[in-house]
């Protein structure tokens, strides 16, 4: 795995790039002189990690044969006051459409936070990550 940042500008805007050739924005916080052109890298973290567990959730869903429509993640996380401001608590709500069984879905959310999902398990070692549910037919 191999990711390239390049600086766009003479503040804080990056371009980070993968072996793909996919590209990303990047860029501090507006208080310390960010542009908004980008995330911010903690964003990027969440992002990461809404990434990881709903590609496991589509996963194993898909294996279970459970008919998942359409899947939709919310984050919302804290970060600590005190220096280094790592993220104390991250929420992340799933909202799944389709007709699923609930003990299946369940079973994939503890198979993705506790097994296979590599973002949850690194961020998980600071922070308190806590996940709800909703499944709309």
């Amino acid at each position: 795995m191999q990711i390239k940042l390049k600086r766009r500008n003479n503040k804080f805007n990056f371009e980070a790039s993968n072996a793909d050739g996919q590209v990303v924005e990047i860029d501090a916080n507006p208080a310390i002189g960010g542009e908004g052109k980008g995330f911010r890298p903690m964003e990027m973290m969440l992002v990461g990690l809404g990434g990881c567990s709903g590609i496991d959730m589509v996963n194993i869903l898909t294996k279970q044969k459970e008919q998942l429509d359409d899947l939709q993640i919310d984050i919302n996380a804290v970060r600590r006051t005190e220096e280094p401001p790592i993220f104390e608590t991250i929420d992340i709500n799933f909202k799944l459409y389709g007709n699923l069984n609930e003990q299946k879905v369940e079973r994939a959310l503890k198979l993705t936070f506790e097994k296979y999902c590599s973002v949850a398990n690194i961020l998980s070692r600071s922070a308190e990550i806590k996940f709800t549910y909703t499944i709309n037919e």
